[in-house]
């Protein structure tokens, strides 16, 4: 339940639309719905903004089924990250409503679409290696109401690709820049633009980017001011932080 629906729901008690034992046994589940495997966390979109978000590896097809009806019943934008095409062939049969992201191995079940912001997340890459990453967190952006523009395979390599992409990276009010190899990307269009980076490194590339450790290391030494960096691979980490600067 997000303040929106509580609010709808206190104005109903007050002006006598709904029973107060209506309303309590709304509340009664507004924490978290115990599933014995899981907690399912109801009181999140109320307390920061944003409903739980399912990270799928791990668990089996049954547990995120469950999981996801609970969600459901309680009207909320369904986002499930690191699956396979097994999980959607099972969670289409109860919601046929379902997307699967092949490339960022998500799925989404849209109850109610959010309202999608006039300004734009940029997601760059370095490489087309990269775009699993990327995808995931365009995706997630998506998702939680950001208007976003893909801006893949502009790496250091081919400098002059960026240079012709610019004035659509400066267009943004939130940049997401993923490289692996040495990553040397997120800092190149930090001494470019005037907009906060999220730099995501990944773990493509040869030996010794150390699966993803070499660009971790590049990006957090930046030079480049306004360059912060999220975890190894974490497109949804750096999707989700874009979209809650870009709702400021």
């Amino acid at each position: 339940m997000d303040r929106e629906k509580l609010t709808t729901l206190l104005n109903g008690v007050k002006e006598n639309k709904i029973s107060t034992e209506e309303a309590l046994e709304q509340l009664i589940s507004l924490p978290y719905t115990e599933l014995n495997f899981a907690k399912v966390d109801n009181h999140r979109a109320l307390r920061v903004g944003y409903p739980e978000v399912i990270y799928g590896e791990g668990k089996t097809v049954e547990q995120i089924l469950e999981i996801s009806k609970v969600m459901w019943q309680r009207e909320a934008n369904i986002l499930i990250t690191r699956v396979g095409p097994e999980v959607y062939e099972a969670l289409r049969l109860v919601f046929p409503q379902a997307e699967y992201h092949k490339l960022g191995r998500l799925i989404t079940i849209v109850a109610k679409p959010a309202k999608v912001t006039e300004s734009t997340i940029a997601v760059v890459t370095a490489g087309t290696s990269d775009m699993p990453v990327a995808e995931e967190a365009a995706v997630t952006a998506e998702i939680f109401g950001n208007k976003v523009d893909r801006i893949y395979d502009v790496g250091v390599a081919g400098i002059h690709r960026l240079f012709d992409n610019l004035e659509r990276i400066r267009a943004a009010k939130i940049i997401i820049v993923i490289a692996g190899m040495e990553g040397a990307l997120a800092s190149v269009v930090g001494g470019l633009v005037d907009a906060p980076i999220v730099a995501v490194p990944t773990s493509v590339g040869y030996g010794a980017n150390f699966q993803g450790l070499a660009p971790l290391l590049t990006m957090l030494n930046s030079c480049a001011s306004g360059v912060t960096v999220v975890n190894i691979d974490n497109g949804f980490g750096a999707g989700y932080v874009a979209s809650m600067i870009n709702h400021l």
